[in-house]
């Protein structure tokens, strides 16, 4: 049946105890009344090889369908589960097929299947011939045979737990856990769950959601067949970590609870989810003392931020503490191969310019010693350590009230809630920042006067606000009536003409015309080193750094820039685009080449809040790109940061 049929056999069911009219099924399913006859002749052979049930038809009446009660339940079933799917639940649903099936599959199988054109198909298998690359997959078309994904089977299932990303808005269990049986779910539930009882393991917010995914891939993997490949060397350096024995004793009572025997690779392959998973354990920061790596990269990481910022990050203890227990994690994900997705990146980037800058020049620097390439999504996580280091050095507290924090995104950003209000009101003393899961266990044992919460909390007997975890503006106004009580921390005043006095003429370009962001960062680069501001070696440093991670700061502006040390004269590059142009997920017409030196760091804060400032203000970006000569474009920077 095709899906117009498939629709008059649901009006038809629907209608139970009467007749319906030739032209009234066919003003309903849209067309003519001679296409709904031959339909229905259609339907009548369909339901006498299929179901006990027969279409009848009765003279000036209409179309009758004869049909048992029970019988009549069980077509709506099937119709209804044979519903067509929305684009966004078919792209999930055939990235699925292809990553967990053996055996090619057919753009007409698809077609018969959603109840769409192989047109339609095609568009979406470009969907998902892109979305793989990125886990290092490709979608094979093979001639006569269908589509087959070939990779390695790691990173198979590392798409395979992120495919809610496939759908817009999606988060990271939602969409892939439908795919699962209901029983296998609960299964894989109670023996997490009985896990963490065993082992008195505490995982961060959202973390036993993501285990319970990878269990469940993993299952069906080896229902397959479909193994993990796990060197002998790599099997024999897990043996010496406790999460082995926590993964065994999991691995017996799935065994038991499925019936099905795993692979000794399986169970390293689980280890090394435990060990990369972000926990809360009481002593997990003290045992970190053994891992060498951990250390060795969290000094050197505190030492260079220091260094390039010229702030005196060593002095805080609570940042070295939270460093190294989130490093622990980092560390083992990119060891394992386990790449993770931060939901915050845009914001943290737009909100945190200067410090997601430097976090990534750092880690550039550091790459080569430490063998690790961080990427930006792991690397936004990290700016908010250090940021929230910043803000309790610029902040004061004065106990007053007492205040829980309930947040969900870990540690680093737990810290910086607690750093801002600190630094913003002297009211409150934070006593705590939990997880929502640990959040009654707390208050059992401690009063508070009230609780901060980044998600929705159930909780009558305590008074409570919701604010988003990066605190914005109007989070602040929302606590400042909340509390009714505000002192703010005195800020440090910029200085407005920096960014005019780090500008000269002959490096502002106006009207670009260019196909990529990449070639603005090389004209921009290229422009400095010819006026002799940065060695040549600069403009591969500078498209370099934009290849690694965007460098769009909202608002239509764009802060690229190159390694400090090629630097031989602090200054500014500008280009505004003739029309806007794709730089990552967002436009920009605006962009600052920044070539600041590691002196300079200073005046790298001045200009980085006087370009904030811009991103927040869009008719004065207009006005910047509508400006066509140097005086224009500096008269439009004056006016605004006086």
């Amino acid at each position: 049946m095709n899906q117009r049929q498939n629709e008059l056999l649901k009006l038809l069911l629907m209608k139970e105890g009467g007749t319906c009219q030739i032209k009234e099924l066919a003003e309903q399913v849209g067309c003519a009344e001679k296409t709904v006859r031959n339909d229905l002749d259609r339907l009548a052979s369909y339901l006498r090889e299929h179901y006990e049930a027969s279409l009848i038809r009765k003279p000036g009446l209409g179309i009758d369908i004869l049909i048992s009660k029970s019988e009549r339940v069980k077509l709506l079933n099937d119709l209804l589960s044979n519903e067509p799917k929305r684009q966004d639940e078919r792209v999930l649903e055939m990235a699925y097929d292809v990553l967990t099936s053996e055996k090619p599959k057919t753009l007409q199988a698809w077609a018969d299947r959603y109840y769409v054109s192989k047109a339609a198909i095609k568009s979406d298998l470009v969907t998902i011939t892109s979305w793989l690359q990125k886990f290092h997959l490709k979608l094979v078309s093979k001639q006569r045979l269908g589509h087959v994904v070939e990779g390695a089977e790691l990173h198979k299932r590392n798409a395979l737990a992120r495919l809610p990303e496939l759908i817009p808005n999606a988060s990271q269990s939602n969409g892939i856990l439908d795919l699962f049986m209901p029983y296998e779910i609960t299964l894989v539930r109670q023996a997490l769950e009985a896990m963490q009882r065993a082992a008195s393991l505490r995982f961060a917010d959202g973390v036993l959601e993501s285990l319970e995914v990878h269990t469940l891939i993993m299952i069906k993997r080896t229902r397959q067949q479909a193994t993990v490949f796990v060197q002998e060397s790599e099997k024999s350096a897990v043996y010496a970590y406790k999460e082995y024995d926590y993964a065994r004793a999991f691995f017996r009572q799935l065994e038991s609870s499925f019936r099905l025997s795993f692979p000794e690779e399986e169970l390293v392959y689980f280890t090394w989810h435990l060990i990369s998973s972000k926990r809360l354990d009481d002593d997990l920061t003290n045992n970190l003392h053994f891992n060498d790596d951990v250390s060795d990269t969290v000094q050197a990481l505190i030492k260079k931020m220091s260094q390039l910022t010229l702030t005196p990050f060593e002095d805080d203890e609570i940042l070295a503490n939270g460093l190294a227990l989130h490093m622990h994690s980092v560390i083992s994900r990119i060891k394992f191969g386990f790449p993770i997705t931060n939901p915050l990146l845009q914001q943290i980037k737009q909100m945190y310019p200067y410090m997601f800058n430097m976090v990534i020049l750092t880690f550039e620097e550091l790459k080569t010693t430490y063998k690790l390439d961080i990427p930006e999504h792991e690397a936004a996580y990290i700016v908010l350590h250090f940021q929230a280091a910043i803000e309790r050095m610029a902040g004061k507290r004065d106990a007053k009230k007492k205040v829980l924090i309930v947040c969900h995104m870990g540690v680093g950003m737990s810290h910086l809630l607690e750093a801002k209000l600190a630094q913003h009101y002297d009211t409150l003393d934070v006593v705590a920042c939990v997880g929502q899961a640990s959040m009654w266990e707390f208050l059992k044992q401690h009063e508070v006067d009230f609780i901060i919460s980044t998600v929705p909390i159930d909780i009558p007997l305590v008074d409570h606000i919701v604010i988003s975890p990066l605190f914005n503006q109007q989070d602040k106004l929302a606590l400042t009536q909340f509390i009714e009580k505000l002192k703010k921390a005195p800020e440090d005043v910029p200085d407005h003409h920096v960014i005019i006095r780090s500008t000269a003429e002959d490096l502002v370009f106006f009207n670009v015309t260019k196909d990529h962001r990449y070639q603005v960062v090389e004209m921009l680069a290229t422009a400095l080193c010819n006026k002799g501001y940065v060695h040549r070696d600069f403009i591969h440093s500078a498209v370099n750094r934009e290849q690694k991670s965007a460098t769009g700061v909202g608002g239509g502006i764009a802060i690229p820039h190159g390694d400090p040390a090629l630097i031989h004269t602090s200054a500014l590059a500008i280009a505004i685009s003739k029309k806007p142009m794709a730089w990552g997920n967002e436009d920009v017409s605006l962009v600052f080449m920044l070539a600041l030196a590691k002196e300079n760091q200073q005046t790298h804060r001045a200009i980085i809040a006087n370009i904030a400032s811009l991103s927040e203000a869009p008719l004065v970006v207009h006005k910047l790109t509508a400006a066509n000569d140097f005086n224009m474009f500096t008269s439009i920077l004056e006016e605004h940061l006086s």
